[in-house]
């Protein structure tokens, strides 16, 4: 007798298990490389991660044949301290939902939309980080704003050959550009377009609050990771993942309230390094006059 396709057996498990850390993965190194991210730092569960900021005070250059020259002060604080714990989550649908709409719409669809709402999760982690930048600019309109922005990105990291990243508000993304034809792309649920207005790459997202814009260096972003393949973990949950570890999925029946569940965790940590590595610039009130022709 033939099986119902709306039946969950055991072949269908381990694909969607596979399925969902390779549309992560692939997700997360995409979103990586469009930020120009290359250091990656495994750490133990636990770790304490440091976010610093800098701040330089500079002697009196004019000095008299002879004297001793006097000292400037370069002095790197912490700014603040992040942990590397766990993030886990836990969705379960209903023997009811999967004769429903069958193992497809039931588990696999929202599977996905778990998954978006776990990469919403980093992004907005990220840009809060963004927000505590220290690095300060101000122009009038959007393409001014965005050029001091990279200016002070310039003194912040003096001669060093930096990748630059702006992330902006979508409003004043497409008030400024108008009808002027622009090729786009999407990575992790944002739009992004490479080498505008003298910006390596520059992200769209609704993160960024209207009238800001956020610009730093590739180099100022890394990525703290946890692995959850090997050792104890595999002995102790049956988590699929793969050979980075980064993510892991379980997906399990649960007869006692026959229902099927799907538990997802991962430890990661998308952070800057500097937060005056971070310039935050403001589009003034003069911003509507600088659209490009």
């Amino acid at each position: 007798m033939a099986v119902d396709e709306k039946t969950v057996t055991k072949d269908k498990l381990i694909p969607q298990s596979v399925d969902f850390v390779e549309q992560f993965n692939e997700g997360l190194t995409t979103l990586m490389k469009v930020l120009g991210i290359t250091r990656k730092q495994a750490l133990a569960l636990g770790s304490t991660v440091k976010i610093y900021k800098s701040t330089v005070t500079l002697a009196d250059e004019k000095v008299a044949e002879g004297e001793v020259i006097p000292l400037s002060e370069v002095k790197k604080e912490l700014s603040d301290t992040k942990e590397l714990t766990f993030n886990k989550w836990r969705k379960n649908v209903t023997a009811e939902a999967i004769q429903s709409s069958g193992f497809q719409g039931a588990v696999a669809d929202t599977d996905s939309e778990l998954l978006k709402a776990i990469q919403k999760n980093i992004k907005k982690e990220l840009f809060d980080e963004f927000a505590n930048g220290t690095g300060k600019a101000t122009g009038a309109g959007f393409q001014q704003s965005l050029a001091k922005g990279l200016g002070q990105l310039a003194v912040a990291f003096e001669d060093e050959d930096v990748t630059s990243v702006a992330l902006v508000n979508p409003i004043d993304f497409y008030d400024y550009i108008g009808s002027a034809p622009v090729t786009v792309q999407t990575v992790f649920g944002m739009t992004y377009i490479q080498n505008f207005l003298g910006v390596n790459t520059l992200i769209m997202s609704n993160n960024v609050p209207a009238g800001t814009i956020y610009v730093t260096a590739s180099q100022n972003l890394n990525l703290y990771f946890a692995t959850l393949n090997g050792g104890s973990l595999s002995q102790a949950f049956n988590f699929t993942t793969d050979q980075t570890g980064l993510v892991g999925i379980a997906h399990e029946p649960k007869n006692d309230s026959l229902s099927y569940e799907s538990v997802v965790a991962d430890a990661l940590l998308l952070l800057p390094e500097r937060l005056d590595g971070i310039i935050v610039s403001t589009i003034s009130a003069e911003a509507g006059t600088d659209s490009p022709s």
